[in-house]
């Protein structure tokens, strides 16, 4: 099915979210759309999905004019869209949830399950998904669950696929999966549109890129595209995309995509100096955390993280790190072993407490547990510090200090928002880690710990974010980065700890080859690497 927007306007007040925006996707191909977070993506999709109503413009399936009242329209259309933030519910089955709104049913009126399981087995046979019918949703991984939004969306024959950053919350692994999925749809002829802020996944699976920047159209180009030809279509001058950096970086395109999305020079590497580590202040001793059915998620792990270093957690989600993180904060219970933090025992210490012990911490979903999104960004902005300076005095709230104090967190961290009094849930994702990022390090701290730091954050965004980081551990503060990207990871790390089933395989320096690394990741020691 062939696709075309012409025209497409949306304003939010003031705020022109989509400008004038106009593009064509072809039968079978897969079309990116390319643009840091709050430029304008996803709210195109949003009226092409009939989640908001165009202000102006044309939508058009195969040469007809369409308009969507609601997204039970587009669905009827041939058009399915797979969320960022996954529309399941986690107490119903998969065959549940692929029928739900449109429940078969039998001669008697009930549900017709086996209808929706027959349905799930014979699209997951086509592509290969091997997904369970019966499973309920809480009990699969996060890369099972998007292979059941799609299957939810093929399910009612959806010819246009929408994937709103569908790698947001994947494993490289996953990502690599997903991109085989998408190529098999593309050549049985579903046309895809593919939202992104990830250059190399663009430049691995696209067909045609188009780039959207402050709500409107920039170009839209080949993803082989020379150096070149993108140099004038960025802002119009000579771009200077050379990089002072010894370590492997992405192909020269990728840089100059990543300047045709933000509009200005963006260095993808990480210009960091040797490291200067000082004692160790965070020493983790021999610890065991145990789940809800006595499970070790965390088996007799033992780390020391140094002033002035920056020691990444790496491995494939699900293997102990997100445990580990909510265990330094106290969220969760110590079964043995010990914490300490600057030579205090932290070990069975409320949040509260390592909280005022000086522990920043990013969690790694930050709409469930960094954030408010009824609050506005000063609100957000004070949850650390609610009961002192400088967003109190005596028993009240200082709104005024408050709001100069949001000001100047706003700048410093460059968080695109109108206002201070902004509703957070109305920043786009890389705007809200921001704030989450603003926080947490505005504070005076003794140790920094992050989860998943940049997921479903943009380029621009990702860029800022890892630069805070490192001027963190230049200030002699010690760090530690949970990551599954691996990208990441080594440009941020001085040691690099691989976890695997709750426990720790060996710590190595960023310098490791990819093989090797991968090795451990699945719980094997490489040959000459040191445990």
């Amino acid at each position: 099915m062939k696709l075309e927007l012409q025209g497409m306007t949306k304003k939010f007040g003031p705020v022109v979210a989509n400008d004038d925006i106009s593009l064509v996707v072809k039968p079978g191909e897969i079309h990116s759309l390319l643009g840091e977070n709050g430029a304008g993506k996803s709210t195109l999709m949003n009226l092409l999905y009939g989640l908001y109503q165009p202000d102006a413009g044309r939508i058009l399936l195969d040469e007809k004019d369409v308009s969507f009242a609601g997204p039970g329209d587009a669905m009827a259309a041939g058009i399915g869209m797979v969320h960022q933030h996954f529309m399941l519910v986690p107490v119903f089955s998969v065959a549940e949830n692929v029928v739900l709104g449109n429940e078969p049913t039998n001669s008697l009126g009930a549900l017709d399950l086996a209808t929706a399981r027959n349905r799930v087995n014979e699209i997951s046979a086509r592509f290969g998904f091997d997904i369970d019918p019966d499973a309920l949703i809480e009990d699969l991984p996060v890369g099972i669950q998007q292979r059941v939004e799609i299957v939810k969306a093929l399910a009612r024959d959806a010819k246009i696929l929408i994937l709103d950053e569908p790698t947001a919350v994947l494993t490289p692994q996953e990502t690599d999966e997903l991109m085989d999925i998408m190529r098999q749809l593309a050549a049985e002829g579903t046309s895809i549109v593919f939202i992104t802020h990830k250059l190399r996944e663009v430049k691995a699976v696209a067909d045609v890129v188009t780039v959207i920047r402050g709500g409107k159209v920039i170009d839209s180009v080949s993803p082989e595209t020379p150096v070149s030809e993108l140099a004038s279509l960025m802002v119009g001058r000579e771009v200077d995309l050379s990089v002072d950096k010894k370590t492997a970086q992405p192909e020269t395109p990728v840089s100059e995509l990543a300047s045709l999305m933000v509009g200005r020079e963006v260095d993808l590497s990480v210009d960091k100096k040797t490291a200067q580590p000082g004692e160790a202040v965070l020493r983790i001793s021999d610890l065991v955390v145990v789940d809800e059915r006595q499970q070790r998620v965390i088996d007799g792990v033992s780390l020391d993280v140094h002033a002035g270093e920056v020691l990444c957690i790496a491995g494939v989600e699900g293997n102990g790190q997100t445990a580990l993180a909510e265990t330094l904060l106290g969220l969760r219970a110590v079964a043995a072993g010990s914490i300490a933090l600057a030579g205090r025992d932290i070990t069975h210490a409320t949040v509260k407490e390592v909280l005022e012990s000086g522990v920043g911490y990013v969690p790694e979903d930050r709409k469930k547990d960094g954030l408010v999104a009824d609050f506005t960004i000063e609100e957000n902005l004070m949850l650390d510090g609610s009961f002192s300076a400088p967003y109190t005095r005596g028993l009240s709230i200082d709104f005024l200090a408050r709001r100069g104090r949001s000001q100047e967190l706003i700048e410093s961290f460059d968080v695109r928002t109108p206002s201070s009094k902004t509703l957070v849930k109305k920043l786009s994702g890389g705007n809200q880690q921001k704030v989450v990022v603003a926080r947490e390090l505005s504070r005076d701290l003794q140790l920094f710990v992050a989860a998943q730091p940049t997921r479903g954050v943009d380029v621009g965004s990702i860029e800022f974010i890892h630069e805070s980081i490192i001027k963190t551990r230049d200030a002699g503060i010690p760090v530690v980065i949970i990551s599954t990207e691996l990208d990441e990871v080594y440009n941020l790390a001085d040691r690099i700890a691989v976890m695997y089933r709750g426990k720790i395989v060996g710590i190595v320096p960023p310098t490791i080859s990819r093989e090797d690394m991968g090795q451990m990741m699945a719980g094997i020691l490489p040959e000459g690497v040191a445990a």
